[in-house]
Protein backbone atom coordinates (compact mmCIF):
# COMPACT_ATOMS: atom_id res chain seq x y z
CA UNK A 1 0.00 0.00 0.00
CA UNK A 2 0.83 3.61 -0.91
CA UNK A 3 -0.19 6.90 0.86
CA UNK A 4 0.70 10.68 0.62
CA UNK A 5 -0.34 13.98 0.29
CA UNK A 6 -0.17 16.14 -2.93
CA UNK A 7 -0.61 20.00 -2.62
CA UNK A 8 -2.45 21.74 -5.23
CA UNK A 9 -1.25 25.60 -6.24
CA UNK A 10 -1.51 28.01 -8.45
CA UNK A 11 -2.41 31.59 -8.91
CA UNK A 12 -6.23 32.55 -8.26
CA UNK A 13 -8.65 31.16 -10.67
CA UNK A 14 -6.57 28.79 -12.76
CA UNK A 15 -8.83 25.97 -12.02
CA UNK A 16 -7.20 24.16 -8.82
CA UNK A 17 -11.30 23.25 -7.07
CA UNK A 18 -12.49 22.21 -10.46
CA UNK A 19 -9.32 19.41 -11.02
CA UNK A 20 -10.30 18.16 -7.36
CA UNK A 21 -13.20 18.06 -8.45
CA UNK A 22 -12.76 16.29 -11.13
CA UNK A 23 -10.00 13.77 -9.43
CA UNK A 24 -12.60 13.02 -7.10
CA UNK A 25 -15.74 13.06 -9.11
CA UNK A 26 -17.77 14.87 -6.16
CA UNK A 27 -18.22 18.36 -5.84
CA UNK A 28 -16.09 19.34 -2.73
CA UNK A 29 -14.21 22.41 -3.76
CA UNK A 30 -16.94 25.41 -4.35
CA UNK A 31 -16.14 26.58 -7.82
CA UNK A 32 -16.90 30.51 -9.68
CA UNK A 33 -15.30 31.99 -12.23
CA UNK A 34 -14.20 35.00 -9.19
CA UNK A 35 -10.93 35.04 -8.07
CA UNK A 36 -10.07 34.13 -4.59
CA UNK A 37 -13.06 31.78 -4.02
CA UNK A 38 -11.01 29.20 -2.24
CA UNK A 39 -10.21 30.50 1.13
CA UNK A 40 -9.43 27.76 3.02
CA UNK A 41 -6.97 24.57 2.35
CA UNK A 42 -9.68 21.71 1.26
CA UNK A 43 -8.65 18.37 1.64
CA UNK A 44 -9.99 15.74 -1.06
CA UNK A 45 -9.32 11.91 -0.22
CA UNK A 46 -8.96 9.67 -3.59
CA UNK A 47 -8.40 5.96 -2.52
CA UNK A 48 -7.58 3.03 -4.90
CA UNK A 49 -7.11 -0.37 -3.87
CA UNK A 50 -4.40 -0.03 -2.97
CA UNK A 51 -2.76 3.88 -3.12
CA UNK A 52 -4.70 6.68 -1.33
CA UNK A 53 -3.88 10.40 -1.98
CA UNK A 54 -4.67 13.28 0.15
CA UNK A 55 -5.17 16.51 -2.37
CA UNK A 56 -4.88 19.64 -0.79
CA UNK A 57 -6.49 22.54 -2.56
CA UNK A 58 -5.00 25.77 -1.53
CA UNK A 59 -5.92 29.36 -2.13
CA UNK A 60 -4.66 31.02 -5.01
CA UNK A 61 -1.18 32.44 -3.99
CA UNK A 62 -1.54 36.31 -3.84
CA UNK A 63 -0.58 39.76 -2.99
CA UNK A 64 -1.92 40.44 0.45
CA UNK A 65 -4.34 43.52 1.06
CA UNK A 66 -5.45 42.29 4.78
CA UNK A 67 -4.98 39.72 7.37
CA UNK A 68 -7.80 37.47 5.19
CA UNK A 69 -5.65 37.87 2.60
CA UNK A 70 -2.35 36.90 4.67
CA UNK A 71 -4.09 33.61 5.86
CA UNK A 72 -5.08 32.36 2.37
CA UNK A 73 -1.66 33.01 0.87
CA UNK A 74 -0.14 31.39 4.07
CA UNK A 75 -1.84 28.48 4.05
CA UNK A 76 -1.27 27.72 0.28
CA UNK A 77 2.84 28.33 1.05
CA UNK A 78 2.90 25.78 4.00
CA UNK A 79 1.23 23.28 1.57
CA UNK A 80 5.02 22.71 -0.11
CA UNK A 81 6.64 21.42 2.50
CA UNK A 82 3.88 19.30 3.53
CA UNK A 83 3.91 17.25 0.39
CA UNK A 84 4.82 14.16 -0.98
CA UNK A 85 4.38 15.74 -4.76
CA UNK A 86 3.25 19.64 -5.98
CA UNK A 87 0.64 20.06 -8.88
CA UNK A 88 1.42 23.92 -9.82
CA UNK A 89 -1.34 24.93 -12.20
CA UNK A 90 -0.64 27.60 -14.77
CA UNK A 91 -2.86 29.02 -17.96
CA UNK A 92 -1.14 31.03 -19.43
CA UNK A 93 2.66 31.80 -20.60
CA UNK A 94 5.18 32.70 -17.36
CA UNK A 95 5.73 36.03 -18.94
CA UNK A 96 2.01 37.03 -19.34
CA UNK A 97 1.78 38.29 -15.90
CA UNK A 98 3.85 38.46 -12.29
CA UNK A 99 1.82 35.59 -10.27
CA UNK A 100 3.08 32.93 -11.97
CA UNK A 101 6.69 34.39 -11.39
CA UNK A 102 6.46 35.17 -7.74
CA UNK A 103 5.15 31.01 -7.04
CA UNK A 104 7.64 29.97 -9.30
CA UNK A 105 10.06 31.99 -7.25
CA UNK A 106 8.62 30.18 -4.09
CA UNK A 107 8.67 27.04 -5.61
CA UNK A 108 12.69 27.28 -6.20
CA UNK A 109 13.29 27.11 -2.57
CA UNK A 110 11.35 23.89 -2.15
CA UNK A 111 13.16 20.16 -3.22
CA UNK A 112 9.34 18.47 -3.55
CA UNK A 113 8.64 16.81 -6.46
CA UNK A 114 6.85 19.45 -8.88
CA UNK A 115 4.62 18.99 -11.55
CA UNK A 116 3.26 21.60 -13.65
CA UNK A 117 -0.25 21.29 -15.23
CA UNK A 118 -0.75 23.32 -18.04
CA UNK A 119 -5.20 23.27 -17.71
CA UNK A 120 -7.43 24.67 -19.97
CA UNK A 121 -5.88 23.06 -23.20
CA UNK A 122 -9.82 23.00 -24.66
CA UNK A 123 -9.23 26.62 -25.37
CA UNK A 124 -5.78 26.77 -26.33
CA UNK A 125 -4.12 26.31 -29.89
CA UNK A 126 -1.68 23.81 -30.20
CA UNK A 127 0.90 26.69 -30.62
CA UNK A 128 -0.12 28.39 -27.83
CA UNK A 129 0.26 25.41 -25.80
CA UNK A 130 3.84 24.71 -26.74
CA UNK A 131 4.41 28.39 -26.18
CA UNK A 132 3.48 27.69 -22.45
CA UNK A 133 5.21 24.45 -22.46
CA UNK A 134 8.74 25.54 -23.56
CA UNK A 135 8.52 29.13 -21.22
CA UNK A 136 8.18 26.61 -18.59
CA UNK A 137 10.51 23.75 -19.03
CA UNK A 138 13.46 25.88 -20.25
CA UNK A 139 13.43 26.41 -15.89
CA UNK A 140 14.44 22.99 -15.32
CA UNK A 141 12.40 22.73 -12.09
CA UNK A 142 9.70 20.37 -13.41
CA UNK A 143 9.86 16.48 -13.03
CA UNK A 144 6.91 16.39 -14.99
CA UNK A 145 4.90 18.59 -17.51
CA UNK A 146 1.41 17.37 -18.38
CA UNK A 147 -1.80 19.33 -20.06
CA UNK A 148 -5.43 18.97 -19.00
CA UNK A 149 -8.48 20.40 -19.04
CA UNK A 150 -9.80 19.95 -15.63
CA UNK A 151 -13.63 20.95 -17.29
CA UNK A 152 -13.76 18.71 -20.05
CA UNK A 153 -11.92 15.68 -17.85
CA UNK A 154 -9.31 15.33 -20.49
CA UNK A 155 -6.08 14.00 -19.28
CA UNK A 156 -7.18 13.80 -15.34
CA UNK A 157 -6.63 10.34 -15.25
CA UNK A 158 -3.15 10.71 -16.48
CA UNK A 159 -2.30 13.28 -14.25
CA UNK A 160 -3.52 10.76 -11.12
CA UNK A 161 -1.79 7.74 -12.81
CA UNK A 162 1.89 10.21 -12.94
CA UNK A 163 1.03 11.21 -9.39
CA UNK A 164 1.17 7.49 -8.36
CA UNK A 165 4.94 7.02 -8.64
CA UNK A 166 5.75 10.13 -5.96
CA UNK A 167 3.93 8.03 -2.98
CA UNK A 168 5.76 6.36 -0.48
CA UNK A 169 4.90 2.89 1.13
CA UNK A 170 2.68 3.55 3.91
CA UNK A 171 -1.02 2.90 5.47
CA UNK A 172 -3.96 5.15 4.58
CA UNK A 173 -5.05 8.03 6.63
CA UNK A 174 -8.81 7.86 6.00
CA UNK A 175 -11.35 4.90 5.09
CA UNK A 176 -11.42 4.15 1.86
CA UNK A 177 -15.18 5.44 1.44
CA UNK A 178 -14.04 9.02 2.69
CA UNK A 179 -13.79 12.58 -0.06
CA UNK A 180 -12.91 15.12 2.61
CA UNK A 181 -11.97 15.49 5.97
CA UNK A 182 -14.20 18.15 6.34
CA UNK A 183 -17.35 18.12 8.40
CA UNK A 184 -20.53 18.73 7.07
CA UNK A 185 -20.93 21.88 8.67
CA UNK A 186 -17.87 23.76 6.64
CA UNK A 187 -19.04 22.53 3.45
CA UNK A 188 -22.59 23.57 3.65
CA UNK A 189 -21.28 26.63 4.85
CA UNK A 190 -18.64 26.75 1.31
CA UNK A 191 -21.90 25.88 -0.55
CA UNK A 192 -23.88 28.86 0.47
CA UNK A 193 -21.27 30.97 -0.52
CA UNK A 194 -20.42 29.60 -3.32
CA UNK A 195 -24.50 30.68 -4.75
CA UNK A 196 -23.52 33.95 -3.41
CA UNK A 197 -20.72 34.29 -6.06
CA UNK A 198 -22.95 32.45 -8.81
CA UNK A 199 -26.34 34.40 -7.83
CA UNK A 200 -24.86 38.14 -7.26
CA UNK A 201 -21.83 37.88 -9.68
CA UNK A 202 -20.45 41.45 -10.19
CA UNK A 203 -22.63 42.78 -7.37
CA UNK A 204 -20.79 41.12 -4.69
CA UNK A 205 -18.73 42.42 -2.18
CA UNK A 206 -15.61 40.40 -1.53
CA UNK A 207 -16.22 40.63 2.36
CA UNK A 208 -18.37 37.83 2.89
CA UNK A 209 -18.50 34.97 4.61
CA UNK A 210 -20.71 32.34 5.92
CA UNK A 211 -21.34 31.07 10.20
CA UNK A 212 -23.43 27.89 10.54
CA UNK A 213 -25.39 28.60 14.20
CA UNK A 214 -27.41 25.42 14.06
CA UNK A 215 -27.48 22.14 12.30
CA UNK A 216 -30.26 19.48 13.37
CA UNK A 217 -31.42 16.25 12.17
CA UNK A 218 -35.48 15.72 12.73
CA UNK A 219 -35.93 12.40 11.23
CA UNK A 220 -35.88 12.49 7.29
CA UNK A 221 -35.41 16.38 8.03
CA UNK A 222 -32.07 18.12 8.46
CA UNK A 223 -33.12 22.16 10.07
CA UNK A 224 -30.01 24.25 9.53
CA UNK A 225 -29.57 28.28 10.42
CA UNK A 226 -26.40 30.05 8.91
CA UNK A 227 -25.77 33.73 8.70
CA UNK A 228 -24.19 35.79 6.26
CA UNK A 229 -22.07 38.26 7.11
CA UNK A 230 -20.37 41.47 5.12
CA UNK A 231 -19.28 44.38 6.11
CA UNK A 232 -21.27 47.48 5.17
CA UNK A 233 -25.00 47.84 5.40
CA UNK A 234 -25.02 48.93 1.76
CA UNK A 235 -23.88 45.36 1.06
CA UNK A 236 -26.41 43.84 3.62
CA UNK A 237 -28.92 45.24 1.10
CA UNK A 238 -27.33 43.78 -2.23
CA UNK A 239 -27.55 40.24 -0.65
CA UNK A 240 -31.14 40.47 0.40
CA UNK A 241 -32.58 42.12 -3.10
CA UNK A 242 -35.68 43.77 -3.36
CA UNK A 243 -38.39 42.41 -1.57
CA UNK A 244 -35.91 39.77 -0.11
CA UNK A 245 -35.76 37.99 -3.75
CA UNK A 246 -32.19 37.78 -4.14
CA UNK A 247 -31.43 36.06 -0.45
CA UNK A 248 -34.69 33.51 -1.07
CA UNK A 249 -33.10 32.83 -4.71
CA UNK A 250 -29.60 32.08 -3.02
CA UNK A 251 -31.56 29.76 0.28
CA UNK A 252 -33.34 28.24 -2.75
CA UNK A 253 -29.92 27.31 -5.14
CA UNK A 254 -28.08 26.47 -1.76
CA UNK A 255 -30.46 24.21 -0.60
CA UNK A 256 -30.58 22.12 -3.68
CA UNK A 257 -26.88 21.40 -3.74
CA UNK A 258 -27.05 20.70 0.38
CA UNK A 259 -29.79 17.85 0.41
CA UNK A 260 -27.46 16.41 -2.76
CA UNK A 261 -24.95 16.48 -0.52
CA UNK A 262 -26.82 15.27 2.57
CA UNK A 263 -29.36 13.12 0.61
CA UNK A 264 -32.10 14.28 3.03
CA UNK A 265 -34.60 17.56 3.13
CA UNK A 266 -33.03 20.39 4.26
CA UNK A 267 -34.85 23.28 5.51
CA UNK A 268 -32.69 26.13 5.44
CA UNK A 269 -32.57 29.19 7.14
CA UNK A 270 -30.92 32.67 5.69
CA UNK A 271 -29.80 35.75 7.88
CA UNK A 272 -27.75 38.92 7.23
CA UNK A 273 -25.39 40.65 9.24
CA UNK A 274 -23.20 43.67 9.39
CA UNK A 275 -19.61 43.08 10.92
CA UNK A 276 -17.28 46.02 9.60
CA UNK A 277 -14.10 45.40 8.86
CA UNK A 278 -14.16 41.14 9.83
CA UNK A 279 -11.44 40.35 7.31
CA UNK A 280 -8.79 42.40 9.49
CA UNK A 281 -9.82 41.24 12.71
CA UNK A 282 -8.07 38.04 14.46
CA UNK A 283 -10.97 36.77 16.70
CA UNK A 284 -13.30 37.40 13.29
CA UNK A 285 -11.22 35.58 11.04
CA UNK A 286 -10.82 33.14 13.77
CA UNK A 287 -14.73 32.83 14.29
CA UNK A 288 -15.26 32.04 10.52
CA UNK A 289 -12.22 29.01 10.41
CA UNK A 290 -9.70 30.99 9.46
CA UNK A 291 -6.80 30.29 11.41
CA UNK A 292 -3.83 28.25 10.76
CA UNK A 293 -3.80 24.88 12.25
Amino acid sequence: MRSGFIGIVGRPNVGKSTLLNAILGEKIAIVSDKPQTTRNTIRGIYTEDDAQMVFMDTPGIHKPRNKLGEYMTNAAIHTFNDSEAIIFIVDDKLSAGPGDKYIVDLLKEVDTPKILVINKVDTMTPDGYKEIYDEYDELDLFDNIIGISAKEDHNVGLLVKTLMDYLPEGPFFFPADMITDHPERFIVSEIIREKMLHYLKDELPHGVAVEIESFKTERNLVKIGAVIYCEKKSHKGMIIGKEGKKLKGIGKSARMDIESLLGAKVFLELWVKVKENWRDSDVMLSNFGYKDE
